[in-house]
Order: structure tokens, then sequence, then C-alpha cells
């Protein structure tokens, strides 16, 4: 698995037992903040802003951080509005949580505009982005008229693999094509082989296709729309 090991109850774990497999968790990707010089060097100026716009929690994580090391203090007037309501509870770790000034969607980009709305529409927003942030996003803003500040505040990086024996395995399962690319510059010299692929998303298997990969298994399907049901049903018929 291309991915750290899941928290609590995993369907993998259950998986693993019922088919007696062994399976290994390995991060390709990880996620790095921008330094406070490099973002300096993109000229935004963050208490110009009167909202932030966070579409994960890994956005508020980077957030705060670059504010402390660029020793600014996020006035207690700022207002935020989440991705979910999930994202919005984790901003307790950083502030104090007060409805009047926190706002959250259903998980889409459509969602927070509404939560905006003809109330808060006159707001400045800084959109807290990764590198690979969709843009639609940012045209959602443009759209709806308004203002607002595109900031990269974190990107998806290379893990390094150089350790990792990838012709033991008899499968490798990827979830994004940043795990992909990773793989591919990892490991230029790879050959497919007897070696099984899994891909979780279009994007993902795009991306395998372009590495002139094939997968295996590709999920989500209408039989399997988790990677959990996907592999179950390989491993079933196997």
């Amino acid at each position: 698995m291309a991915q750290a090991a899941p928290t609590g109850v995993s369907p993998y774990a259950e998986l693993a037992e019922k088919h007696k497999i062994e399976m290994e968790y390995r991060p390709f990707v990880h996620v790095a903040g921008i330094s406070a010089k490099e973002f300096r060097t993109h000229r935004i100026e963050i208490l110009h802003h009167t909202a932030i716009v966070f579409l994960s929690r890994t956005g508020v994580d980077h957030f705060f951080s670059l504010c402390n090391e660029l020793r600014i203090i996020v006035p207690d007037s700022m207002k935020y509005f989440c991705m979910t309501e999930n994202i919005a509870f984790y901003l307790q770790k950083y502030i104090v949580y007060r409805k009047r000034k926190i706002f959250y969607g259903s998980g889409t980009i459509e969602s927070v505009i509404a939560a905006i709305g003809s109330k808060h529409k006159n707001e400045i927003f800084l959109l807290a982005l990764a590198s690979n942030s969709k843009p639609e996003i940012a045209k959602a803003f443009e759209k709806a008229k308004m203002k607002h500040t595109k900031a990269i505040l974190y990107r998806p990086e290379n893990s390094n693999l150089s350790d990792l024996n990838v012709a033991s395995y008899d499968m490798l399962v990827f979830y994004s094509a940043s795990e992909v690319k990773s793989f591919t510059e990892n490991f230029p010299e790879f050959t497919q082989s007897s070696t099984k692929l899994a891909a979780f998303g279009d994007a993902t298997q795009k991306a395998l296709k372009t590495a002139k990969l094939k997968a295996a298994i590709e999920a989500p399907t209408p039989e399997a729309p988790s990677m959990a049901k996907a592999l179950e049903l390989y491993l079933t018929k196997k």
C-alpha cells in the first residue's frame, strides 16, 4: 500500500486475516509545507485578508505553522470557511471555536460558496491551497465575484524509497497520480513482469498508463466502490 497505515478499524486488516496475506504500508508521497522564505517571494500579505478558506486539515496545520514562522498573529476578527464540519472542528487545535466566525460546507467548493452567501461575500478571502489543488476551487470564487488570493502553502513530494525492494511484493497499490510519479522516479528501471498493480481513481489509472504500466485492479467501479472491495473481489476469484 503506497500510503500510511490506517488508524482504527480497517477493512484491509480484515481482508489480510481472511485471505491469509501480508500487507505493508509505506507512504510513497509526503506533504511538505513551503518555507517562510519561499512564501515571501509570492508577495502575499496574510493580514490583508479578512477570511481564510481551508480545504483540509493539512491546510490548517501549514497555515498556522507558516504564521508562526512569519511571526504573524492572526486577529480574532478573522473568519474561517472550511470544506467540511470536520475541518472546522479541527481549528480548535489553534483557535477558540466560535460559531460566529467559523463556517463550513458539506464537502464541495459549491457548498463553501453557499456558506459564504451574501452575508460574507464582501470579505477578502485567502485560499489555503496545495500545489496540486484543483483549479475549480479558485474558479468558483472568480465566478462568484469574490475577492480572493490563491496561497500555495504545501505540496506533495516524493518519499525516499531507496530501501524498498519492490521485486519482493506480489502487488503494489496506488491511490493517486502523485504516488505513481514517486514510484517511477524512485525506480526508473522497474520492469513490471509478474508484479500486479492496483489503482484507485481515474487520475491514478491514467498515470499508470502514461508510465506504460498495467493495472490488474481498478477502482472505483459499480461492483467495487472502494479499493478494499476491489481487492476482496480479486482475491476471491484468484
